[in-house]
C-alpha cells in the first residue's frame, strides 16, 4: 500500500506528521512525501523541514492520498500542475484525504463540488466558494473522500482510516502505541468554546 503525502512551502507540519505517525503502522505500507522538486520542504515558520524524496512527475499512483494544509495552501488554489496531480491520484486511489486547509486543494481540484466536507474553521468561506458544503464535524467521510478539520484532527482521521483499511482492533492498537489519550488542559479548541480573549489574541497574531 502506497500513501502519498504532497508537501509545499509553508505547510503545517502536524497536518502531515500526525497522520504519518498513525498510518506508518499499517502492514506493508510505503509512505512517500512528494513535492514539485525533491529535497527539504519547510513548514510555516520555516524552522522545520520534511524531505520530499519524489517529485509529482515521479509518482503516478497511490492507494491513499493525504493532502495537508497550511497557510501555503491558499497560494496554490490555481496551481494547475499540483491540482492536476491531485486529480490523477484521486482517480486511482482507494482513499483521498485531507487535513485542515488541505481540503481547499481537493476542492480546487474539483473533487468536493456538491459534497459535504470539513476544513479549518477559518477557511469555511473558501471551501464553500468551490461548491463544497461545509460540515462542522471533526472528520467527514463521503465515499472514498475523507476530510479532517483543523490541524490536530488529522490524527483522528488517520485512526478512523486505519479502522477501515485494517480493522478496529488494529486502530486501537495504534492509538495505544502512540498513547493518544487527549486530555487538553483547556476547553478552547473551537470557535464555539474559546473565550473572546483567546479569539482576540489569535486575531492579532500570537507569533
Amino acid at each position: 500500500m502506497r500513501i502519498a503525502i504532497p508537501l509545499f512551502d509553508r505547510f503545517t507540519a502536524l497536518d502531515a506528521v500526525g497522520p504519518y505517525e498513525v498510518l506508518k503502522f499499517l502492514p506493508d505500507v510505503e509512505i512517500v512525501f512528494v513535492a514539485a522538486a525533491s529535497g527539504p520542504i519547510r513548514d510555516v515558520p520555516k524552522w522545520l523541514a520534511i524531505t520530499a524524496d519524489a517529485t509529482f512527475a515521479e509518482v503516478d499512483s497511490c492507494d491513499v492520498l493525504l493532502v495537508p494544509g497550511g497557510p501555503g495552501s491558499r497560494a496554490l488554489l490555481d496551481n494547475r500542475p499540483l491540482l492536476d496531480w491531485i486529480g490523477r491520484m484521486h482517480k486511482g486511489s482507494s482513499w483521498t484525504t485531507s487535513v485542515c486547509t488541505g481540503s481547499l486543494l481537493l476542492a480546487a481540484a474539483g473533487l468536493l463540488h456538491g459534497l459535504p466536507a470539513t476544513t479549518h474553521w477559518g477557511a469555511v468561506d473558501v471551501l464553500e466558494s468551490f461548491g463544497a458544503t461545509y460540515t462542522p464535524e471533526r472528520v467527514v467521510f463521503h465515499g472514498k473522500i475523507v476530510t479532517a478539520a483543523g490541524v490536530s484532527s488529522g490524527i483522528d482521521m488517520a485512526l478512523a482510516l486505519v479502522a477501515r483499511i485494517a480493522d478496529q482492533t488494529t486502530a486501537e492498537a495504534v492509538q495505544l502505541a502512540i498513547e493518544y489519550d487527549p486530555q487538553p488542559p483547556f476547553d478552547a479548541g473551537s470557535p464555539a468554546k474559546a473565550p473572546q480573549a483567546a479569539k482576540d489574541l489569535l486575531a492579532r497574531g500570537i507569533r
